[in-house]
């Protein structure tokens, strides 16, 4: 057992120090600040109330930013691991199959939450400097949804890496996860509207694609609405986890039949 913690704990090491090898996180969080800083000081147009935009702005791009990161660490896992043929020396050790797969999911993920740790960390203070009011259960709340978030994201593309290269693999990603922000609570009013064999089509985007709509609480955040309920939180995180298992099982039976 001690011997598996240390095997995950080394190979999760080796994604989060790629990511903040990176000089493209450094870009990432240059941006954010010219976002995020302005929350402060700035009133748009005179008015105080306008600020909202603002926050709603600086909120979407914590989103579009995690995202980037979720699917930049997640979908070159494995090609970059094959086409230099590292993975042998990893199998060598020898280390299982399911151990690699676990502890570079693992890996993505840490690096992942790092990142969206210091964007809401970086928010509630700059947002409480404004309105005198410091990390909100609300904000609370959507930076632990988020984390679910990503639990998905780098699950999804931890599979597709195995699959396919990791531009297809990040296009694809982007267009499903992005598409799922936009139309996923829409989709049971298109299917209604749509003859077959359109509807069966959504019909299966909508059972089987990731509603990563249900950890969205911008919202709330931005509109100081109440928290939601905690036992509610506690149902889309068990979905995220439920998610995640079986995105990560299907990569677990895809890497132990590829021939390496």
């Amino acid at each position: 057992m001690t011997m598996l913690l240390r095997q995950l704990a080394a190979l999760a090491s080796l994604s989060v120090l790629e990511l903040y090898r990176r000089k493209d996180l450094i870009v990432v969080f240059v941006l954010s600040a010219v976002i995020l800083l302005p929350l402060s000081v700035f009133r748009p147009f005179g008015v105080a109330g306008a600020s909202r935009y603002v926050s709603e702005l600086a909120l979407l791009l914590v989103w579009l930013f995690s995202l980037a990161i979720g699917l930049g660490v997640s979908t070159r896992l494995f090609p970059c691991e094959f086409d230099s043929r590292t993975v042998f020396p990893m199998l060598a050790k020898p280390v299982g199959r399911g151990v690699i797969l676990l502890g570079k999911y693992l890996g993505a993920l840490t690096a992942a939450l790092s990142a969206l740790l210091i964007f809401y960390l970086a928010y509630g203070l700059l947002a409480g400097l404004r309105q005198g009011v410091w990390f909100p259960v609300v904000l609370v709340q959507a930076f632990v949804l988020h984390a679910g978030f990503l639990c998905i994201v780098t699950a999804l593309g931890l599979t597709g890496s195995l699959f396919l290269t990791t531009s297809a693999n990040l296009t694809f990603c982007t267009l499903m996860v992005v598409g799922m922000l936009l139309f996923g609570q829409r989709l049971p009013v298109l299917m209604a509207e749509q003859p077959a064999p359109g509807s069966w089509v959504l019909a299966v985007f909508h059972w089987l694609g990731p509603h990563v709509e249900f950890f969205d609480l911008r919202q709330r955040v931005v509109h100081d609405w109440p928290p939601i309920r905690w036992g509610v939180c506690a149902a889309v995180l068990a979905y995220a986890g439920v998610y995640a298992a079986a995105c990560l099982a299907l990569a677990a039976c895809v890497f132990r039949r590829k021939r390496l």
